[in-house]
């Protein structure tokens, strides 16, 4: 059982850090709950601290995924039709065939939503696309660094524990 929880834990992180990259998948939570895995094998000492604060990043972090590309938006001149549109062209970008669509589906939907609310200011239109790119990709950098942190914390705990299973 020991292993099949230290491999749950181990792939459950591996896919938030995937899901850290998919606009639609939940990654911080996921990886979150592969470190949660480890401390339900026998014989492992909890350490709430650890839970605890990784816990509350994990969700700032989630919060501040959303905060972030619509304030790049608005930065760059955006007004929230391109912040509507930055957040519907990231859900519908993930379901498009064309490779890394959720990226260029943040920039186009802020881009029309621009476009919408005054059709004669491209340039203004495309700065705000350019805001909402911006902070798509420091939204998802973020969540990748936090990612790989989570799993630099699983294996630290592995190797802290490795006593037990050998």
């Amino acid at each position: 059982m020991e292993y099949v929880l230290l491999i749950l834990g181990f792939c459950l992180i591996i896919g938030g850090i995937i899901g850290s990259i998919a606009p639609a998948l939940p990654g911080l939570p996921i990886s979150w709950i592969g470190i949660v895995c480890f401390y339900f094998i026998p014989g492992i000492p909890t350490n709430y601290w650890l839970l605890g604060i990784t816990l509350f990043f994990t969700i700032v972090i989630s919060i501040l995924d959303y905060i972030i590309p619509a304030q790049g938006t608005k930065k760059f001149g955006g007004t929230k039709y391109g912040i509507w549109g930055t957040n519907i062209g990231l859900v519908i970008g993930f379901f498009t065939p064309i490779p890394f669509g959720f990226i260029f589906g943040a920039f186009l939907g802020a881009f029309i939503g621009e476009l919408i609310y005054n059709s004669q200011d491209q340039k203004r239109a495309f700065n705000a696309a350019i805001g909402a790119f911006a902070g798509f990709l420091a939204g998802t950098f973020m969540k990748v660094f936090y990612g790989i942190l989570l799993l630099g914390i699983y294996i630290w705990l592995f190797i802290k524990n490795w006593a037990i299973w050998f």
